[in-house]
């Protein structure tokens, strides 16, 4: 998508946006993309680093809470066949579109987690494995220790005969051995599960090797997207996985209730979701008793009524990332965590991310010293970061972010070390340790 150029590229004095004192654009600071921060209101008050937590909000999200206010007031219950039941699949179909994925493969969901159960109360556990000699089963889910704690929490808890999980460690707390990780794929392998770019540390995995072999081992692979949607250029047709799920809530500016799940159009049909609902059903309107009757396609993964307010809310947010394209985020943010990253190495801070560009999604961790007790001072300066132990300070500059902006951070994170600030919050730190 092209690249406006209209409006204000550079920060022409201290009214510009964000103002030198959250480190705003600097005179001279040439960037298109810069033309888009006067879409956030937020960017005018505070330096928003946090993108990888929840993404700032665009002005017009509060347009679109407004047009479901609207239609609720007009329409009333009219609104749900002017477009509401509809919103969950063309919302979808337009997030395909963004992701590299055929139309139809889609749907939304509230979070991650439930996306997640749908999908695996659909998979069958206990068929035997014809590779395996013993006639064992393929009833293995492969995942790692550095996934997110809500995704191993269900992998932990499903409900489902002989299920076994392996979970593939981490020797350096950074990142996964691929490896290591392809050796645990085997025969007995129903499902590998993993982050394509992991929350803790912006590890990325190689997940065209991992599903390639995957596949050639009789394995399906899940992938979470919530850490690259919007942040790295991908598709999920040209990675060959089988099913994901990820949600807006972060680099796709949406905000929170809405996530989605991906399942490969040539396996829908097969798969028959134990966590449903009625608009899973071939004929919703009937209200018919049990047994399950799915509908076809990607509908029949859909539950309960769908979240409008949080949609229409979300609407705005991924037409501007895909008005801006994903390659050109990308450009930026390697550019913008380079210079995370080379500051650290120069300070002697530790870096809880990889160096490699090739194997780093859209997030920095830095460890300077006292760094719980250091983000809790930048939190208090209005530079919005976010602090995950064994993930230090993170930050992910977007594209509306300056590289004013990050240095103004740097800069002072090196402030309160030098002051001694920092010692506010010791006792907060032994309260927590504690």
């Amino acid at each position: 998508m092209p690249i406006p150029t209209s409006g204000s590229n550079s920060d022409s004095g201290p009214a510009g946006p964000g103002g030198p004192h959250l480190g705003g654009a600097s005179a001279g600071e040439s960037d298109p993309l810069l033309s888009y921060r006067e879409r956030f209101p937020i960017l005018d008050s505070v330096c928003y680093l946090v993108s990888h937590s929840l993404g700032a909000m665009p002005r017009k999200a509060r347009d679109g809470l407004s047009r479901y206010a609207d239609e609720w007031d007009t329409r009333g219950v009219r609104a749900w066949r002017d477009g509401w039941w509809d919103l969950p699949l063309a919302f979808g179909n337009q997030l395909a579109a963004l992701l590299g994925a055929k139309p139809d493969t889609i749907c939304m969901q509230p979070n991650a987690t439930l996306a997640s159960a749908i999908l695996l109360s659909s998979l069958d556990f206990e068929g035997s494995s014809p590779d395996l000699r013993s006639g064992g089963k393929r009833n293995r889910i492969v995942t790692t220790d550095l996934d997110f704690p809500s995704m191993l929490y269900l992998y932990d808890s499903i409900e489902l005969p002989d299920v076994e999980i392996v979970r593939v460690p981490t020797h350096d707390g950074l990142t996964i051995d691929g490896d290591e990780l392809i050796a645990a794929i085997d025969e007995r392998t129903r499902l590998v599960a993993l982050s394509h770019v992991v929350f803790r540390t912006s590890f990325l995995h190689d997940v065209e090797r991992i599903t390639k072999h995957a596949h050639a081992c009789g394995a399906e692979v899940l992938l979470d997207l919530y850490h690259s949607a919007g942040a790295l250029p991908f598709s999920l047709d040209g990675l060959g996985v089988d099913f994901a799920v990820g949600g807006n809530l972060k680099f796709l500016l949406g905000g929170p209730g809405v996530a989605f799940l991906y399942v490969r159009r040539d396996l829908q049909d097969r798969l028959h979701p134990r966590v449903t609902g009625w608009m899973a059903h071939a004929d919703p309107f009937g209200f018919r008793l049990p047994p399950m009757e799915h509908a076809e396609g990607i509908a029949r993964f859909l539950h309960g009524t769908p979240a409008i307010p949080a949609l229409r809310a979300a609407e705005p947010g991924l037409a501007i990332v895909r008005e801006v394209g994903v390659e050109a985020i990308r450009e930026k943010s390697l550019r913008l965590t380079r210079i995370l990253l080379d500051h650290a190495r120069t300070e002697g801070w530790g870096v809880r991310t990889p160096d490699d560009d090739t194997r780093r999604g859209g997030v920095v961790g830095l460890e300077p010293p006292h760094a719980y007790e250091v983000s809790q001072c930048l939190l208090d300066r209005d530079i919005l970061i976010d602090y995950r132990p064994g993930g230090g300070i993170r930050m992910a500059p977007h594209f509306y972010n300056t590289e004013s902006e990050v240095r103004h951070a740097l800069a002072t994170i090196g402030e309160i070390l030098e002051s001694g600030a920092w010692r506010r919050y010791e006792s907060a730190t032994r309260e927590r340790v504690t």
